[in-house]
C-alpha cells in the first residue's frame, strides 16, 4: 500500500475513526509532555467550574476574533 492509498482509505473512515487516526498521528509526531499536560488539564478544569457557576463570563469567539482584529488586523 503506497502513501496515497492509505490517505484515501483514512480519509473513507466515519468522522470518529478519523480523528483517532489524526490524534495518533500527531502523538506519533511530539510525544505529549506530562507536566505541560497536567497543568492544562487544572487550567482547564478550574475554567470550565468557572463557567459553571457563572464566576465568570463567556464571550462569544466572534466578539474575541473582532478584538483581536480591530487592535492587530488589517
Amino acid at each position: 500500500m503506497n502513501t496515497q492509498d492509505l490517505i484515501d482509505e483514512a480519509i473513507s473512515l466515519p468522522v470518529e475513526e478519523r480523528a483517532l487516526v489524526v490524534d495518533s498521528l500527531l502523538l506519533s509526531l511530539s510525544q505529549p509532555e506530562s507536566e505541560i499536560d497536567k497543568k492544562w488539564a487544572v487550567t482547564a478544569k478550574r475554567r470550565l467550574t468557572e463557567l459553571r457557576s457563572k464566576s465568570v463570563e463567556a464571550v462569544p469567539g466572534e466578539q474575541v476574533f473582532e478584538k483581536i482584529w480591530q487592535r492587530f488586523g488589517q
